[in-house]
């Protein structure tokens, strides 16, 4: 049985689908803007300005944040649990990668909320 990893999701299973459903929808993302930048003549304020009026545009670009966010936590989550755990430096990697997991939750919350707040111009 697969147990909860990273308290993101359900599962290790769950988190795993999770980071590679993001990574295709920033992959989709990536492509988008490279080819938009390709195809577009003169790509200056107006030209982006126009892109992100639209409402697809800004649910497309909502929907990579989300994915950047949950993909961002998944592997940092995995990587601090890998290099800083109880086995390798006792209590203080404990204390350590709690620590630096908090500070990565805020890092993460801050960033999703002024990505929202440019997105949506709250």
């Amino acid at each position: 049985m697969v147990t909860a990893v990273t308290s993101f999701g359900r599962s290790g299973l769950y988190d795993w689908v999770a980071q590679r459903v993001s990574a295709v929808v920033l992959a989709a993302y990536t492509l988008f803007l490279v080819g938009f930048i390709l195809l577009t003549p003169e790509v200056g304020y107006a030209e982006w300005k126009e892109l992100y009026s639209y409402l697809w545009m800004r649910v497309f670009s909502l929907l990579a944040l989300l994915s950047m966010v949950a993909h961002a936590w998944i592997g940092l989550w995995a990587v601090l649990t890998d290099y800083l755990t109880t086995r390798l430096l006792g209590t203080k990697g404990t204390v350590l990668r709690v620590s630096a997991q908090l500070l990565m939750g805020v890092v993460i919350l801050t960033y999703t909320v002024w990505g929202i707040e440019i997105l949506w111009g709250f």
